[in-house]
């Protein structure tokens, strides 16, 4: 490690990690970012309220309205009305947002198996642990 340190590794690794992912999605078809591919993920299958995206994804709602945004303008996501807030809305998912999603899934799922292949079993582990260690620090 050179003298950044340690948050500058954990960047280098988090941008090698989208661009892996990036190029997943693509050989699937996924015409996505890493980042609207995790935002779609979120989205159950018979919807999901603006807020609880947000809450999930631990960014502000008008971040997540901007991701769902996104979203709609590929033809991934609609939004319904609440049947049970007038004021709130619902996302789902279009036909698109399901095939999608699943692609997504995957992508995520073979960069996850790529990078356990590369670290070992023991390794990866102990990483997951690690950073989940320092997140929980900061909550």
């Amino acid at each position: 490690m050179d003298d950044a340190g340690l948050s500058r590794a954990l960047l280098d690794a988090s941008r090698a990690l989208d661009a892996d992912l990036q190029a997943a999605l693509l050989d699937r078809g996924v015409d996505l970012s890493p980042g609207l591919a995790r935002g779609i993920l979120l989205v159950e299958r018979t919807g999901t309220r603006l807020s609880d995206l947000a809450s999930r994804a631990q960014i502000s709602k008008q971040a997540m309205m901007q991701v769902v945004d996104d979203l709609e303008a590929r033809g991934c996501v609609r939004r319904t009305p609440d049947p049970s807030d007038s004021r709130a809305k619902v996302v789902k998912l279009t036909a698109k947002g399901l095939r999608q999603r699943a692609e997504a899934r995957r992508a995520f799922a073979s960069v996850e198996g790529r990078t356990r292949r590369l670290l070992g079993d023991r390794r990866y582990d102990a990483l997951k642990g690690s950073l989940g260690e320092l997140a929980a620090r900061a909550e």
